[in-house]
């Protein structure tokens, strides 16, 4: 039995809530430069267009609901007998929304707020601009809680302790392009955990995993939770 179950989701489990999915074909990075609105320099260049990109960002995750991949998930935790983690490549909020409970936001969140100056975190605003004072020290330098490229991702230490005892590790939703998440099934396979991707098309680790299971989110993962649950 597959007592300790640690779950890495990225964009694709969000997509059929209506928020867009990052490296596939019309995603969000091909329609945006990077180097301006997800990087530490473009933000000190210019803070008002790195607001405005997430400020349209925040209010399409406020408008979006959990669809049946989060809900599927959340079931799993409350009822499955042994531990469930869900380590978050996504900075919205349906995981929570959804009912789950053990959340990983190792990207960050849309919906805090971080004082490049203190590092103080905070619930941001629905509207945040570079006149934005941080609650703490003051400063005018207040920024998305999200992780950049060029930064490093949160709780990785707490990551790689719960990947070491997991008995499953399961990747969903997810291109795999991106580190170190996309290293995250080599460090399973190194430590003698079962793998299994969900997704709704090969990934770029897919030849990696032990199982592979290929479709919709709200199909395949509510299917998947129901073999889980039942002990199949």
């Amino acid at each position: 039995m597959d007592n300790r179950i640690v779950i890495l989701t990225g964009a694709g489990v969000s997509a059929e809530s209506g928020l867009g999915t990052f490296r596939d074909k019309g995603g969000i990075w091909t329609k945006y430069d990077l180097a301006e609105v997800a990087t530490p320099e473009g933000f000190q260049r210019d803070p008002g267009k790195v607001h405005e990109f997430y400020n349209a960002r925040r209010q399409n995750c406020a408008q979006a609901s959990p669809n049946a991949a989060h809900a599927a998930l959340a079931r799993l935790e409350e009822r499955h007998l042994g531990d469930v983690l869900i380590v978050t490549q996504n900075v919205d909020d349906l995981h929570e929304r959804a009912g789950s409970r053990r959340v990983i936001h190792m990207h960050g969140r849309l919906m805090r707020a971080l004082c490049a100056a203190c590092g103080e975190t905070w619930d941001a605003a629905a509207v945040m601009s570079p006149e934005d004072a941080c609650p703490q020290c003051r400063a005018q330098v207040t920024r998305p809680d999200i992780v950049w490229f060029g930064e490093m991702p949160y709780q990785m230490d707490e990551i790689y302790e719960a990947l070491g005892d997991a008995d499953l590790f399961v990747s969903i939703g997810t291109s795999g392009q991106v580190y170190p998440a996309a290293g995250f099934v080599q460090e399973a396979r190194m430590a003698g955990i079962r793998t299994l991707e969900l997704n709704l098309e090969p990934s770029d680790g897919t030849s990696a995993f032990d199982e592979v299971r290929h479709g919709q989110a709200t199909d395949i993962i509510p299917s998947w939770v129901d073999e889980v649950l039942s002990g199949r």
